[in-house]
C-alpha cells in the first residue's frame, strides 16, 4: 500500500526534510510503501512542474499522511483536497 506524504516545504529551511524524512520512516516501519516529496529532487523546477509531478503521485497513491501544519502550505491543501475527492484513506501526523 503506498502512501504519499504532504506537508509545507516551500520557504521552509532545507524544504522541510527533516520532518518529511521522520514522517517517512514512521509510515515505512508501519508496512507502507512512501513517496516523500521533498526527497524528489524538484528544487529549481518551475511551480507548475512540481505540481503536476506531485499530483500525479496523489493519484498513484492509496493514502495520504498529512504532516502537522499541513493546511499552511498551499500545495498541501491542494494535494489533500485531490485525495479526498478519490476517496483516499487520510492520516494526519
Amino acid at each position: 500500500m503506498m502512501v504519499y506524504v504532504a506537508g509545507p516545504i516551500t520557504g521552509r529551511p532545507n524544504y522541510n526534510r527533516p520532518a518529511f524524512a521522520a514522517a517517512s520512516e514512521q509510515l515505512r516501519k508501519q508496512g507502507y510503501s512512501v513517496f516523500n516529496p521533498a526527497a524528489a529532487n524538484l528544487e529549481g523546477e518551475p511551480l507548475p512542474k512540481i505540481m503536476a509531478y506531485c499530483l500525479m503521485r496523489v493519484c498513484e497513491a492509496d493514502v495520504i499522511a498529512m504532516l502537522p501544519s499541513w493546511w499552511r502550505s498551499g500545495g498541501a491543501r491542494i494535494e489533500w483536497l485531490l485525495a479526498r475527492y478519490l476517496g483516499l484513506r487520510i492520516i494526519y501526523l
